[in-house]
């Protein structure tokens, strides 16, 4: 053996136990007794801290190449390492060019390869006009399509008209692939009135316009049979639909993300525009809907969906300043203090944040400390505290609605295929991470 890490808490698919885990050439041997076990060229006795499997993060904006001001491989695949992500996904836009041709793809595995700190995967886009792109970018190993119903922000990725979508959603079909979808329903949508009131921004973006895209989804799913995952859900009206679809067979799943796990409407203060995402934070009574979809299985990711800026762009009002919400390292710590408070356990938050979305993506060796898996994990004191200060941590701009915030657990370290590549917060070694096609 090449390491073993020990400790009195390792969450296996099978629950927490304490355990000895060997790794032999960056793959998990053997999930041994805690007092014995053969001899290794390493031990890590862990103590109680917890030996969780590296987090899959599904839903990250790098932003990179183009928009680096913003965010970029290095500084993104740092903060992942520091709280826990040993594997990410990048988002199709907010770079230039986006990922909507195999070339473009190519540009921007270009830039990635020497710089991530953690395993890096890619989402193609489904853009109107693109149809054609979808195959050659599936047989180049994106791990599915990336599709808004509504304006994503930026003039370079369009959202679908309905005719496009019908078109896509069958084109995709057809390759046994997935889409994934920004579900609010444009229709249903309100400018955003200028001014520094979150009450007026979130009217703006009522529940019923993710409720209806989420019904429009459901319906294509049914006629064209495609496996389609809803991007971040925030409202308590989508899960009946996406439960009852699950329930008559269709191909739909969910996911939601920290913020809207941890932050309610009601937590807003005016003009504190780092809150500011879409579709937008929701009150308490929606919150509790979504942690009840999740302990039952109708939602069954939790991602970041991190889309930093520059802190310019989060001037105080809602209706101009940039949406996104920059948690990539905080949220592991953020989700698990919310859930202690529920009475959920870390093996509930390892499946959320980790097996779930690696069985979304497909990451057969992701997501489990178990025999035959990477040797990925996050070592974490979950009782242990500490305060958010946005200028420790490694996204590129000091901006997060996290900030001042205190937050059970500690990542005491992050380990990639076997090698520790963070250290109580602070990346240790030179890049060293793989980048990733869909099998």
């Amino acid at each position: 053996m090449d390491l073993i890490l020990r400790s009195t808490r390792v969450v296996t698919p099978d629950g927490v136990r304490a355990a000895r885990v060997a790794v032999t050439g960056g793959r998990i041997e053997a999930v041994l007794p805690y007092e014995a076990g053969p001899a290794a060229d390493a031990v890590e006795d862990l103590g109680d801290d917890v030996l969780l499997p590296g987090l899959v993060d599904t839903h990250v904006h790098v932003n990179d190449p183009g928009r680096t001001e913003w965010e970029g491989f290095a500084s993104a695949t740092r903060a992942a390492a520091a709280g826990g992500v040993t594997t990410l996904l990048d988002m199709p836009l907010n770079s230039l060019p986006p990922t909507t041709t195999v070339a473009n793809l190519r540009a921007k595995q270009a830039v990635a390869r020497d710089r991530a700190y953690v395993d890096v995967g890619f989402w193609g886009g489904a853009l109107p006009g693109n149809l054609a792109d979808l195959r050659p970018l599936h047989e180049a190993g994106v791990f599915g399509f990336k599709a808004f119903l509504s304006p994503s922000g930026v003039e370079e990725f369009p959202h679908l008209a309905p005719a496009d979508l019908e078109a896509v959603a069958t084109e995709i079909a057809g390759l046994g692939g997935l889409l994934i979808v920004h579900a609010e329903d444009p229709r249903e949508l309100a400018a955003a009135p200028g001014g520094a009131r979150y009450a007026d921004f979130l009217a703006s973006r009522p529940r019923v316009a993710e409720n209806a895209a989420v019904a429009t989804l459901v319906d294509v799913a049914r006629r064209a049979g495609t496996r389609i995952h809803v991007l971040h859900l925030s409202s308590s009206g989508t899960l009946p639909l996406i439960a009852a679809a699950r329930a008559g067979g269709l191909p739909v799943t969910g996911e939601t993300c920290p913020h809207f796990l941890t932050l309610t409407a009601e937590d807003v203060p005016d003009g504190a525009t780092e809150f500011k995402c879409c579709p937008p934070i929701r009150e308490a009574a929606d919150q509790d809907a979504l942690w009840a979809a999740l302990a039952d299985g109708t939602v069954g990711c939790v991602v970041s969906d991190h889309s930093p800026c520059t802190a310019d762009l989060k001037v105080p009002d809602f209706a101009t300043a940039w949406g996104g919400i920059s948690s990539l390292q905080l949220g592991l710590p953020a989700v698990w203090t919310e859930a202690r408070r529920r009475g959920h356990t870390l093996h509930d938050v390892a499946r959320w944040m980790s097996a779930g979305p690696a069985a979304l993506a497909g990451l057969s060796r992701k997501g489990a400390i178990a025999p035959g898996r990477d040797a990925d994990f996050a070592v974490l004191a979950p009782d242990e505290t500490f305060t958010v200060d946005p200028a420790a941590l490694h996204h590129r701009n000091p901006v997060t609605a996290y900030a001042g915030r205190t937050l059970y657990g500690v990542v005491r370290s992050t380990w990639l295929r076997g090698r520790r590549i963070a250290d109580h917060g602070t990346p240790l070694t030179e890049p060293t991470g793989r980048l990733l096609e869909r099998a």
